[in-house]
């Protein structure tokens, strides 16, 4: 093993501050130094600078990143005033996340010397202890602490002691060698027949508070409850030996086995069998970090999401059950059924945390009640990809770290392998990879009648429907309330005691006017002209939450989540339809309706006279019509005949509202108004747009 007693990330709680300096300092020292050994594995400078894979950086490269991740996040916190070496930290900022296997990065650097590099790791190792010794503390150490950038660097070094260890097994194996902190696991056994395991129905809890006392990356929080039917699960992670039963049968080369992305994949690199396996004259053999063994045939697997799917097709057809992957929340459901403890302190009872080899072991050696390597040995890739929990929030220190895997293209896989420690051990973690990649990850399989619940997870980045996004469910700007809600509020308090059985909200755009009416009637109708604009209030009635990015300054943006729960409106979304339509030409079936409300409407309208001259048909007597505008009359929406206002008549100013009252008089008596209501637009950080619109409202004649 790499060290003995791997410390655990710390509890981030409690009332002695030089105790926690001190926690905090072990925990940084001993990762430091455990990923500068892994290092040691490379055998020359020719080592570091060829890459492993053309699809990212040479070694030289992570080597030099996660030392600069600790300047560049301490400078953000405030905890450090300059750079260490403005250069290098820049050069190591940034890596390589390729779209697919075939993006290829032909990029050249001129990457500085090896000895460069550990002596700038050794600056950043003494800056960083003089900042645990010396920074202000208090305690707890939550998002808002600044002390919470130096657990997010300690933690994102171990992920890269785990990212660099697959691409150093990558390396051109002469360009490796053994190193005593990195030993294989060493005893051999014969592998298992794996059975089916009964996982009874059960509620699974997901996602943390966010004043948890453990450090979490942002997509760990939040909240989702689920109940997960029952299933069966593999008693084992899927062996070298029962893969080979797979490889042998040419489930590499049945197309019928692989989906359209895997089977992309496979045809790109001619896969035939597992990539860390090696066929010889002699037999399989298995490259490990640093070296080539016999092959283990009772260790787990290892592959990448798409050759773990096809084992699942390829068994499915076999034996005629409903084989596939677990999703997350089953994973879940299997972490509770085994009853798994997070211990600290002690060594674990899971090929975990390197506390027993600097390689996967045998899927039998250790046993989670009646299952096996719930967590530990290598990850186990699920059907789910990631997406954020309810009540999800991007981190300002690291806005990066999960929003461009929100694309539903990265699996999530879990229980960690046998060198994820400190965060990555988690329970609660929630670590994601594109599908093609390979870490130290293989597979269970279950047996399930239900199908996999995908979660939407795109965060919405069309500037136009993200600033409707936020104008209608985001946050308030200067005291400015909000517009959609305020005028359905001044409907209904105009309606009285009007029946209220019907409303239409035309130009509904995401429809926050439309949830709010039917809170008081029975059934609103949303129409817009925009199918774009209408899906985002149709994302809200089906899944309760939009998120959507907003323009911060230049490129750069904010993360944005809205719930119709957290604003009153879920209990009544059921009573609201959105449909794309046509103001102007209306179908005859939109009749009968006690409210229609023109929100900003009649200007944008390329016939205004003849919508309103002939919505007196669609209200009941009765019934009202409110119509608001900031009469802004552009001839690109409306030809300047068709105006309702705004122009010299019989050379006299002829408003809007003359044209209002001249186009509505003879079916409809002016109830309310006019009256100005205002609302804000935001566009960036620094740049509004504060506009007043003109509200009427009508009463149609009998």
């Amino acid at each position: 093993m790499a060290t003995e007693n791997q410390l655990r990330t710390p509890v981030l709680i409690g009332n002695d501050i030089d105790e926690k300096r001190q926690q905090i300092a072990e925990y940084f020292n001993q990762t430091f130094e455990q990923y500068e050994s892994l290092f040691e594995t490379l055998v020359n400078e020719q080592s570091f600078y060829q890459k492993s894979i053309p699809l990212r950086h040479p070694l030289i490269f992570y080597y030099g990143h996660t030392a600069t991740f600790f300047i560049n996040k301490l400078l953000l916190a405030g905890l450090i005033e300059q750079r260490v070496n403005p250069k290098f930290e820049s050069m190591f900022a940034i890596g390589v996340d390729e779209m697919s296997w075939d993006d290829l990065n032909e990029a050249h650097y001129e990457w500085p010397p090896v000895a460069e590099v550990k002596a700038y790791r050794q600056q950043i190792k003494h800056v960083i202890n003089k900042v645990i010794a010396e920074a202000p503390l208090s305690l707890p150490i939550d998002w808002q602490n600044p002390w919470w950038t130096i657990l997010m660097g300690i933690e994102h070094e171990q992920i890269h002691i785990e990212t660099s260890s697959v691409l150093i097994r990558q390396q051109q194996l002469d360009l490796v060698q053994n190193h005593v902190a990195w030993r294989p696991w060493q005893a051999k056994t014969l592998a298992p027949e794996n059975k089916m395991i009964a996982i009874p129905e059960g509620r699974v809890n997901l996602g943390k508070s966010y004043d948890d006392a453990i450090y979490g990356w942002d997509n760990e929080y939040g909240n989702r409850q689920v109940d997960v039917a029952d299933f069966q699960a593999s008693k084992f992670l899927v062996s070298n030996q029962e893969f080979l039963s797979f490889v042998e049968a040419g489930g590499y080369a049945a197309d019928s086995y692989w989906q359209e992305e895997g089977l992309e994949w496979r045809d790109f690199t001619e896969a035939s069998h597992p990539s860390f396996w090696i066929k010889t004259a002699e037999g399989w053999q298995l490259r490990l970090m640093t070296e080539v063994m016999v092959m283990p045939w009772s260790w787990p697997v290892e592959v990448n999401y798409h050759e773990a799917k096809a084992f699942c097709n390829w068994k499915a057809e076999k034996t005629g059950l409903a084989i596939r992957l677990p999703s997350e929340d089953e994973w879940y459901r299997l972490y509770d059924h085994a009853k798994v403890e997070e211990l600290n302190g002690q060594q674990a009872n899971a090929n975990l945390h390197l506390d027993h080899a600097a390689s996967p072991c045998p899927v039998n050696q250790f046993a989670h009640g009646d299952l096996y390597d719930v967590i530990g040995n290598v990850w186990q890739w699920t059907e789910t990809p990631i997406y954020p929990f309810d009540g999800f929030k991007v981190h300002p220190f690291y806005d990066d770290f999960t929003m461009p895997t929100y694309d539903g293209r990265h699996n999530l896989f879990k229980g960690g392998s046998w060198i994820s420690s400190g965060n990555e051990s988690r329970r609660a973690s929630r670590y994601a990879f594109r599908r093609h990649f390979f870490q130290h990850a293989g597979f269970r399989y279950v047996i399930a009648d239900s199908e996999v619940e995908t979660v939407s997870s795109n965060y919405e980045n069309d500037k136009l429907l993200s600033e409707y996004a936020e104008f209608h469910y985001g946050d308030r700007y200067y005291d400015v309330a909000n517009f959609p809600q305020t005028l359905a509020q001044l409907a209904i308090e105009t309606m009285g005691d009007k029946p209220m059985n019907k409303a239409l909200d035309l130009g509904c755009a995401v429809g926050r006017a439309s949830f709010e009416l039917a809170k008081s009637f029975e059934h609103v109708t949303g129409i817009d002209f925009s199918a774009r604009l209408i899906n985002l209030g149709v994302q809200l009635k089906e899944q309760g939450v939009i998120r959507y990015s907003i323009a911060d300054e230049g490129d750069l943006v904010l993360y944005r989540e809205r719930q119709l729960a957290q604003l009153g409106l879920a209990e009544s979304a059921n009573k609201v339809e959105f449909l794309q339509g046509d103001a102007c030409n209306l179908k005859p079936l939109f009749s009968g309706y006690d409210l229609v409300l023109a929100a900003n409407l009649i200007d944008r309208l390329y016939k205004p006279g003849l919508f309103l001259s002939t919505i007196h048909e669609r209200i009941n007597v009765g019934g009202l019509l409110l119509v608001t505008s900031p009469y802004t009359w552009l001839e690109e929406h409306t030809n300047k005949e068709d105006w309702l206002g705004g122009f010299k008549k019989d050379g006299e100013n002829f408003t809007t509202l003359d044209g209002l009252k001249a186009t509505l008089a003879e079916h409809f008596e002016l109830k309310k108004g006019p009256v100005s209501v205002p609302f804000v637009i935001r566009e960036t950080s620094r740049k509004f747009q504060h506009t007043l619109s003109e509200v009427t409202i009508w009463e149609r004649k009998g």
